[in-house]
């Protein structure tokens, strides 16, 4: 085996399962469309996550160590992105009739991984982490996007399905601005905290 299986499959079950900008966007999305019409975007998503795995597999980040103030760009970039998203997170509201706000579809999911430096974070650990010097390249990559990608469609359409159950619960009460905000928030500490940390 090219990685070590089981304390990766430990980890991306820690990081991708737990909130985070993703999951926060997720959890939204089915608040405030439903899970049915949110599939798309959930399934994006998930996707998305591939664009980040075979660049960073196949040798990204050596080659970026000749051009840093690119990722250093990419890191600000995406960090914007990310805060962007938890503001409109924060400020979505449940199921509001007069709302004409178009649901978010599968091209949309595809953008929310590669702007988002808690999956940047995962994928470079996953990678100077858990595999070992002499790992062939394709092999090593191919399994770890395989996980993944199994781990994201279990946990992603999880947290779209408590959207909605949130929405069920606090839609027209006085506690969903308070829920949005926190959510909103977790999003932002969530992107704050890779950025100090300097994962990406």
């Amino acid at each position: 085996m090219s990685i070590a299986f089981a304390s990766f499959v430990f980890f991306a079950v820690s990081v991708i399962g737990t909130p985070g900008p993703a999951n926060m966007v997720l959890m939204a999305a089915g608040a405030k469309f439903g899970f049915k019409s949110s599939l798309p975007f959930v399934f994006g998503v998930c996707i998305g996550k591939q664009i980040i795995i075979w660049p960073i597999g196949f040798g990204l980040l050596e080659a970026a160590s000749g051009a840093p103030l690119v990722f250093s760009l990419l890191k600000w970039v995406s960090a914007a992105y990310m805060i962007w998203l938890a503001w409109r997170v924060a400020n979505m509201r449940f199921q509001v009739k007069e709302d004409i706000e178009k649901v978010p579809g599968f091209i949309a999911g595809l953008l929310v991984h590669p702007f988002n430096p808690k999956a940047w974070a995962l994928i470079t650990t996953s990678f100077t982490a858990f595999t070992y010097d002499n790992s062939p390249v394709f092999q090593t990559t191919l399994i770890m996007a395989v996980i993944i990608l199994v781990i994201q469609l279990i946990f992603h359409p999880l947290w779209t399905m408590g959207g909605v159950k949130m929405a069920q619960y606090f839609a027209g009460t006085w506690l969903e601005k308070y829920l949005m905000w926190t959510l909103g928030t977790v999003t932002l500490l969530t992107v704050l905290s890779v950025l100090v940390a300097g994962e990406l």
